[in-house]
């Protein structure tokens, strides 16, 4: 469904230029649902709203689907916004109109694309547990609910991409728990991609592959060890308790080794590296000469 390949992203302005992706490498089954997750400034929303059509790429390879978005024209990326993409942002503004009911606002995105069909409007509404609020307006709502409301919104145009900015980030656990049982329901029953982008490890544990983004590349994938558990066991727990650690490499052989390791082996700027045959052994060297201390 994703694939991008050396993506990078830079902002200019007049006496600044700022490198937000520096050769980003990420791939992105059919159907999936995974999360990426980043300190601040690491990239990760950089390539959300690249993803969603908001940005545009500088270089490097990026497509979604049968969209070059490197190549892609502002006409045709109207129309990828319409029908290929879903977007969720963690503020609910962003998402709503406040002076329309819940309904209104599911139907909103299908009116800008020419077809209103209320009925699945009022389905989505009740996937989403807001059977008994389609004609409440967002002051009637909790912040909740109308996160609830904006997952409905971005289903309207039956895209085939999610895309979810920490759709939970201003709700409490019993509502993100609830966010998350939507999300996995939508992905199993319409099989729609999901990408949720977040900084809450635990919401992270709860998707099958977490990949991790420092200073604007790929640097760790966590896979869960048993795809075939539940998502949800009943607890909420990190991802090292139930994913599988790896350290990604580019098409060029380089990768990102966790930096709890290089500070650990006190490495800055330069490493040594022996090879036995069936292990790569990556030391520290002694400033003092002599020994290596793994």
């Amino acid at each position: 469904m994703i694939v991008c390949e050396g993506l990078v992203k830079i902002f200019k302005t007049d006496d600044l230029e700022v490198v937000a992706l520096q050769g980003l490498n990420i791939t992105v089954e059919t159907g999936e649902m995974m999360a990426i997750i980043g300190n601040s400034g690491s990239g990760k929303s950089t390539m959300l709203n690249i993803l969603g059509g908001l940005d545009r790429p500088s270089a490097g390879q990026v497509r979604v689907g049968e969209w070059d978005l490197l190549k892609i024209t502002d006409d045709q990326l109207v129309e990828y916004k319409r029908k290929t993409v879903g977007f969720i942002w963690q503020n609910n503004a962003r998402n709503l109109l406040p002076y329309l009911t819940a309904l209104e606002n599911v139907e909103m995105p299908m009116m800008l694309s020419g077809k209103i069909d209320r009925a699945y409007a009022k389905q989505l509404l009740e996937w989403v547990g807001l059977g008994e609020r389609l004609h409440n307006k967002l002051f009637q709502l909790s912040g909740g609910e109308q996160q609830r409301v904006a997952i409905a919104i971005s289903l309207a145009n039956r895209p085939s991409l999610l895309l979810a900015d920490e759709p939970t980030g201003s709700v409490d656990t019993q509502t993100s728990d609830l966010i998350m049982d939507i999300f996995r329901r939508m992905n199993k029953e319409l099989g729609v991609t999901i990408v949720i982008v977040t900084h809450d490890l635990s919401l992270a544990s709860k998707v099958d592959r977490v990949v991790a983004i420092r200073d604007g590349m790929t640097s760790t994938e966590f896979v869960k060890r048993n795809p075939n558990l539940g998502a949800d066991d009943g607890e909420r727990k990190s991802i090292k308790e139930g994913h599988e650690e790896y350290v990604v490499l580019d098409r060029a052989g380089r990768l990102q080794i966790p930096k709890e390791f290089l500070q650990a082996l006190e490495i800055t700027n330069k490493a040594t590296m022996e090879f036995d045959g069936k292990t790569i052994t990556i030391k520290s060297p002694n400033i003092l000469g002599g020994n290596t201390d793994e």
